[in-house]
């Protein structure tokens, strides 16, 4: 298992009680695959350096978590296609 890092920007769109729910999608998107969750930290909504798909702000979460490196792509692949999500970055942490 080795340590992740994810910053997930999320629509401005989505309303702010329907963002702990999208929060909850990300982690069951990791412990499906036998990931551990270590700390989930919202950082709220802040202004974007630049415009994503016209947006102009987006809701900040980071995720630090363990999973196998082969759960990763699945996990990208999803992020990837969720319209409630503006940017996200994975990273390995550690060597």
């Amino acid at each position: 298992m080795r340590d992740y890092e994810l910053i997930v920007i999320i629509s401005p769109e989505v309303p702010e009680e329907e963002v702990p729910a999208n929060i909850d999608k990300i982690k069951e998107l990791i412990t499906s695959k036998g990931g551990s969750i270590t700390q989930v930290d919202r950082w709220g909504k802040r202004r974007l350096a630049y415009s994503v798909k016209h947006f102009k702000e987006g809701n900040y979460v980071l995720t630090k978590f363990q999973t196998e490196q082969a759960a990763t792509a699945e996990l990208e692949a999803n992020l990837r296609i969720s319209e409630k999500i503006l940017r996200h970055m994975l990273v390995r942490l550690g060597d």
